[in-house]
């Protein structure tokens, strides 16, 4: 297994499909980088507005209950800011819609590393989970706006042309895979950091102590791999091109 340097961003950005879905995997590890004096940015693809049982629930309104909840969360881990799309919760795409609203922030913000989903992580069977299908949509254009899309002048030339938004070159990417990863970030220090913040998300999670010990236990089985406590781990890649 190749062994890396540590990471040490000036400049991230995590992209996810859904509020939520980045204080399960990264938040650790942006609480760590902000306080190291890194900044950090989310970018929400959907609006969120499917992610209930309540049947009395109106889309409008979970939408905004959700997007607070972000805030609120990205506040606790020291984000600089939210930036959150309109695609329909559920329906997410790789089209180029969503691959140019995801250039536009990366050539806005500038970010040395860029984190996601693993695309690859369709199904657990360990788990006995499946991978949404927002998820790996939205890695997976995520993954072609860092390469070659954000990259390329000619890629999405009204960006440059009428938004005046240079293209960019992302350094690192960071893949989430809970099972197949090359690479852990030391987040022990953090995980109280990143639970405060995943209870945030009161509406999506009412058993906030059985979702934690259930984290504890992931990054508790990801730490020992890497010879720490607690960590969250990555396929990682350091772009040459």
């Amino acid at each position: 297994m190749k062994v890396f340097q540590p990471l040490k961003p000036s400049i991230v950005l995590g992209i996810a499909a859904h509020p939520d879905d980045l204080e399960f995997s990264i938040a650790g590890s942006i609480a760590k980088w902000t306080s190291q004096g890194a900044k950090a940015y989310y970018l929400i693809l959907t609006d969120g507005s499917k992610g209930t049982e309540d049947r009395s629930a109106k889309p409008e309104d979970l939408t905004r209950v959700r997007r607070q909840e972000q805030r609120d969360a990205g506040k606790i881990i020291g984000l600089s800011d939210v930036f959150f799309e309109d695609f329909e919760d559920g329906t997410l795409e790789n089209s180029l819609a969503v691959k140019k609203a995801i250039c536009r922030i990366i050539r806005k913000v500038k970010p040395d590393t860029v984190l996601c989903m693993d695309p690859t992580f369709i199904y657990s069977a360990e788990r006995g989970m499946i991978n949404h299908t927002d998820h790996r949509a939205g890695a997976m254009a995520t993954i072609d706006a860092v390469y070659p899309l954000a990259r390329d002048h000619l890629s999405f030339p009204e960006l440059l042309i009428d938004e005046k938004l240079e293209p960019h070159k992302v350094n690192t990417l960071l893949m989430t895979n809970f099972e197949n990863h090359n690479y852990g970030e030391d987040v022990t220090d953090f995980v109280d950091i990143k639970l405060k913040a995943l209870a945030a998300h009161a509406s999506q999670i009412p058993d906030i102590v059985g979702r934690s010990d259930m984290l504890r236990g992931w990054m508790s089985n990801m730490g020992s791999k890497y010879g720490v406590k607690y960590a969250e781990a990555f396929v990682r890649l350091d772009m040459s091109l």
